[in-house]
């Protein structure tokens, strides 16, 4: 397939349909930096004992945010974490939260009232609120997490026990939404997420670009991370590098388009995605 042809024209449509859209973002270019962050640049800071994280997002003012990556509103923290070569974490209940972990690399095993299950890359797993667990690396290399923490509403009835999803064999969910992107889900709300309402894996095949596009409300969080590969994040007015461990938010201002897009012609790009959306009613 010659997408060296297709690309220059996709983008040249895009241009134009959002013409607008990256005319009222022009006064929002010099802040765009402030919504996207890398683990490699924070400091790490331990945790649970054996548990290694390093801050992605953290709580903040997504609208007019005063520190580089300070943007969260609706998840606790976004975090990348690490338990070293045959190291544990202790056992931890969480209260008035719940967890999703993302495998990047590494082996272990995660526990919970006596269900224990493999950790190796692409696993992906739910941790629900006051269930105890416990992590550990079995292997002779550190094992890498991405960590994203929701609170849970009162009235939330949670899930029993962990549930884990291999992305590895997951099927793809749909090839064409935003016009390219190639999607397997995750977790969504009817999985037990408490506030998030999707946790996905987006990818992009070579020359590709997703559609860029606007949120049509400003009471949304939506972070996207830099898997595999390396593209360019197409926010506001701006083109950013976006390498393995960088993610950027979405900002939720009603008028900044975002997407992401792919110049390699060899190889995929990949992403890890979260959203919340808007309040959503509790599963009863």
């Amino acid at each position: 397939m010659q997408r060296k042809i297709l690309a220059p024209s996709i983008l040249i449509c895009a241009a134009a349909t959002l013409f607008s859209s990256l005319a009222a973002a022009q006064n929002i270019g010099e802040t765009i930096d402030l919504y996207f962050a890398d683990w490699h640049s924070s400091p790490p800071h331990t945790i649970r004992g054996g548990l290694q994280k390093r801050d992605i997002f953290t709580r903040g003012d997504a609208k007019t945010p005063t520190k580089k990556g300070a943007v969260l509103r609706f998840v606790n923290s976004y975090t990348y974490a690490t338990v070293e070569p045959h190291g544990a974490t202790q056992a931890t209940r969480l209260n008035g939260q719940q967890e999703i972990y993302f495998v990047e690399s590494g082996r272990g095993t995660i526990s919970a009232t006596g269900q224990t299950s493999d950790l190796f890359p692409n696993i992906a797993i739910l941790v629900p609120v006051n269930l105890e667990f416990t992590i550990k690396n079995t292997g002779e290399r550190p094992l890498n997490m991405y960590v994203i923490n929701e609170p849970v509403p009162a009235g939330f009835r949670p899930n029993s026990s962990i549930l884990v999803r291999d992305e590895n064999k997951l099927p793809i969910t749909s090839s064409d939404g935003h016009w390219a992107h190639i999607v397997k889900t995750l977790f969504v709300t009817s999985d037990g997420l408490a506030t998030l309402e999707s946790v996905l894996t987006v990818a992009l095949d070579p020359l590709t670009i997703g559609r860029p596009h606007i949120a049509d409300h400003d009471d949304i969080e939506e972070v996207w991370t830099a898997l595999q590969g390396t593209s360019i994040a197409f926010v506001g007015n701006q083109l950013r590098k976006q390498t393995p461990g960088m993610a950027f938010y979405h900002i939720p201002d009603n008028k900044t388009p975002h997407t992401n897009i792919n110049q390699n012609e060899d190889s995929q790009v990949r992403f890890l995605y979260f959203a919340r959306y808007h309040p959503h009613d509790l599963r009863k």
